[in-house]
């Protein structure tokens, strides 16, 4: 604990603590931002959700489907299941189009900052030994010009810095890489439940438009 105490102490550890400290705010926002959007606006319970909707297709209820769907308006594979829904009634390749459409429009959003959480993490590991080597560089250089009973204090002090900085920066950086692999899981999960249901949603569409087209011979 006195370690992360020090790493705190920015006069301690010069500007380079300034620039490690704007990196975790950046790391701080971009995990904040992700895990509310991951977990609560685009996240559903695909399992249960898809079930209800497969009853309702089956059920020839398309209508009641869609306003199934516009219950949980921001969830991505809701906005997934009801493009193609919307085109339940028409041909095999406008309702891929429709589920393929939605799909593309969905994903950047799903995906987009997690893998900056990489990228802070790694610029604060190295602005860490980048002061590091300064505070080291300095704590020597020091020694050449103080006098012998002030080479101890110089030295003690760039040391401090070096040791501050790489404390810091590994505080910042190993938040973010466990963030990342957070949200990078969330994302998968997220992503994988709508390549999966959008396709059964897919050959249920098409497999009702057949059946109602036998119907009707």
């Amino acid at each position: 604990m006195e370690y992360i105490a020090n790493a705190f102490n920015l006069e301690r550890g010069g500007y380079f603590m300034y620039m490690i400290l704007l990196t975790s705010i950046v790391g701080i926002g971009i995990i904040i931002e992700r895990f509310i959007f991951l977990f609560f606006k685009y996240n559903i319970n695909a399992t249960a959700f898809m079930s209800q909707v497969q009853q309702l297709v089956m059920a020839n209820n398309i209508d009641r489907a869609i306003k199934l769907c516009n219950a949980a308006p921001s969830a991505a594979l809701a906005r997934v299941v009801k493009a193609g829904l919307t085109r339940a009634n028409k041909g095999e390749i406008q309702i891929q189009n429709a589920i393929e459409e939605a799909t593309l429009e969905v994903l950047p959003g799903i995906q987009k900052r997690t893998g900056a959480l990489q990228a802070v993490a790694n610029i604060a590991t190295l602005m860490g030994l980048l002061g590091t080597i300064v505070g080291m560089i300095r704590a020597f250089g020091a020694l050449a010009h103080v006098s012998a009973d002030k080479r101890q204090e110089a030295l003690g002090a760039n040391i401090s810095l070096a040791m501050n900085t790489t404390a810091f920066g590994l505080i910042v950086a190993i938040p973010c890489i466990a963030g990342f692999i957070v949200l990078s899981g969330m994302t998968k999960k997220i992503t994988d439940e709508i390549e999966q249901y959008s396709v059964k949603l897919e050959n249920l569409l098409i497999a009702r438009g057949k059946s109602g087209e036998e119907a009707a011979e």
